[in-house]
């Protein structure tokens, strides 16, 4: 079955999205940004199955443990260590593909749309896949120490949309930062 395969991630200037496993801006809270991950990734377009969020490891164990699993998603999680799935997650997969076997075969009757949610490795790997994705990318106006990348995002390779349902377009604030939500389509090779 093809699919649209969706990744969402909030980026500093310098495609920063992480340090020492927490957010860039962290303790500083973006209320309404985590509100339009949580719409985004949380809402189905079929009605009765629910959306798939797919992330590493080391993703699963940033998420505070009273928030995990993310509720109303099937949280898949990455790794080739863990045996069983960590407690909460709803299914472990080796690896990208694996999950995405996982999704078309045994989740298929419950699976709407899937989400990469992080990190770095697994954003890479779902802009080199095959097919046709979607990067919903908050750009965070305001730089913050990062140990942790977002790949480039190649303009030969994805388009900016000019708008998006359900994407606010208008320049966003919170806590004296502003950010703005961009959201990038694959170009067909």
């Amino acid at each position: 079955m093809s699919r649209v395969l969706n990744g969402i991630v909030a980026v500093c200037p310098d495609l920063g999205i992480g340090k020492n496993g927490d957010l860039p801006w962290h303790p500083v809270r973006l209320n309404r940004e985590f509100a339009h991950f949580r719409k985004m990734t949380s809402t189905p377009f079929v009605e009765g199955k629910q959306n798939v969020v797919i992330m590493g490891r080391k993703t699963w164990f940033s998420i505070p443990e009273k928030n995990r699993p993310l509720k109303d998603r099937i949280n898949i999680v990455l790794s080739r260590e863990l045996t069983v799935p960590p407690t909460g997650a709803h299914h472990l997969a080796a690896d990208f593909s694996s999950a995405l076997r996982l999704v078309d075969s045994k989740l298929a009757d419950q699976a709407d749309q899937v989400w990469v949610i992080g990190g770095s490795s697994l954003y890479k790997e779902l802009m080199e896949s095959r097919g046709t994705k979607r990067l919903f990318v908050t750009r965070i106006l305001k730089q913050f120490d990062s140990d942790t990348f977002l790949p480039e995002i190649s303009p030969e390779k994805y388009r900016l949309l000019p708008e998006f349902p359900g994407v606010p377009p208008e320049l966003q604030e919170e806590n004296g930062i502003q950010y703005r939500f961009e959201v990038y389509e694959s170009i067909e090779q």
